[in-house]
């Protein structure tokens, strides 16, 4: 939870009424294995993508943390913001679980993004007596989390919230400051998560979807919630969401490679290359949406006009999120997850012979970006005069290739970043 509300007072003062709140129903006071803490699917995917942890190795100081999963780095939401989830029904009895660790390890997450907006979804079901943290360990949190982890959070999302959590916030409102207040938002059910960003893309513990649903069939009919937000009729020149294939069959000259990736990396390449933190930073919401609507209208759009970076940058990242099928396509994921167990000296071939396998307009569209990002890279490459890279420049780049190109997470980009970026791998041509 934000640092904001973590506020520094005494133990002895609120102690008494907290512990008398009420934190969950009594059958969540049972707890699992470890082994069985996710269920099968959860363990599928952590399994396939690390030892049961992301991507951390066995003897890694933070892997006793991490292979809980209790934070998460989830893509970027619906308006191109870093996605930070903390998931508190993942949290072990505290008797197994070094908070002062724990409290490290979000600390070094956060740090990789705090430079940007981002956004904090907080999955409350599962928080219990046994797995709460302590006061001592908030008053810590407090300490530790200075203006530099507040200034760029955007939102707060706080995912069935009960009433040992809306009290703590009243008990806190006076001390919490107004300005952070508008960005806590309480939400009741995974659905309403959608108009924040696609809950596919969040590996939401079975707990939480089960106490979702369970939710659910106590609602009268009338009041049920919608499964999901209703879908907006497709526009006849829609361009957002659609697949590549589709696109292509609508381009006067079947151009593979689709024309919102064009105006937005050849305006990049030529104007933005400079500009500190490119991919890092959010454009303007409403500018957003109506730049994507005027795309979806048919109508020509120039960045050129606008000289907004930042716009060009995340229409560029909304366009690749949005697609039905990542440009990588969901047949090689695995592929790509396991890519780390080709020998170093193999994997360029390796990944040649990937890309080989692709849809034309996906190899193109790939090798249409893959060439800006290594454009990207280039200029942030040390100099002769300072010896050091632009880290500002580069923030934010590879994450879009995992995220948004594989559908993954950003992390599972260090496993074939170089290979596919270097030269060679992605030619001019392809060999069937």
């Amino acid at each position: 939870m934000s640092a904001e509300l973590l506020v520094d007072l005494g133990e002895d003062a609120l102690a008494p009424e907290l512990d008398r709140l009420k934190l969950s129903p009594l059958e969540d006071q049972k707890w699992p294995p470890d082994a069985l803490a996710m269920s099968n699917s959860e363990m599928e995917i952590s399994q396939s993508l690390a030892a049961g942890s992301p991507h951390l190795a066995w003897d890694h100081p933070f892997y006793d943390i991490a292979r809980h999963q209790i934070i998460e780095v989830a893509g970027d939401d619906n308006f191109g913001r870093k996605v930070i989830v903390f998931n508190a029904c993942r949290m072990p009895p505290h008797h197994e679980l070094d908070h002062k660790k724990l409290l490290m390890y979000l600390k070094g997450t956060l740090d990789q993004y705090v430079e940007s907006d981002y956004t904090l979804i907080y999955f409350h079901h599962g928080l219990t007596g046994e797995n709460k943290p302590s006061l001592s360990w908030v008053r810590e949190a407090y300490k530790e989390f200075d203006r530099k982890y507040k200034k760029n959070i955007k939102a707060l999302y706080i995912v069935h919230p009960t009433m040992f959590i809306k009290t703590l916030l009243i008990l806190f409102k006076p001390l919490i400051s107004f300005k952070f207040g508008r960005k806590i938002n309480y939400v009741s059910y995974l659905s309403e998560l959608e108009d924040v960003v696609k809950c596919d893309q969040l590996v939401i513990p079975e707990r939480v979807q089960e106490y979702d649903n369970k939710l659910r069939s106590s609602l009268k009919p009338s009041a049920q919630p919608p499964m999901s937000p209703p879908r907006s009729t497709q526009l006849p020149n829609q361009l957002f969401g659609v697949s590549l294939a589709v696109l292509r069959q609508r381009s006067p000259d079947c151009d593979p490679v689709p024309v919102v990736m064009k105006d937005t990396i050849s305006f990049l390449s030529e104007r933005g290359l400079e500009i500190e933190g490119i991919f890092r930073r959010s454009a303007n919401v409403t500018l957003v949406k109506e730049v994507q609507l005027r795309y979806n209208s048919g109508e020509a759009v120039s960045f050129y006009e606008m000289e907004d970076f930042h716009l060009a940058a995340v229409i560029l990242k909304t366009f690749i999120r949005e697609l039905p099928e990542p440009l990588l396509t969901y047949q090689l994921y695995n592929d790509v997850v396991n890519f780390a167990a080709v020998p170093s000296e193999n994997q360029v071939a390796a990944m040649k012979a990937l890309v080989a396998t692709l849809p034309e307009e996906n190899y193109a569209t790939l090798r249409y970006l893959v060439t800006f990002l290594a454009q990207v890279r280039r200029r942030a490459l040390p100099s002769a005069a300072t010896h050091r890279p632009s880290v500002a420049r580069l923030g934010g780049c590879y994450p879009l290739v995992a995220a948004q190109v594989v559908k993954g997470p950003p992390s599972l980009l260090l496993r074939y970043r170089d290979p596919l970026v270097s030269n060679g791998v992605l030619g001019t041509h392809r060999s069937r």
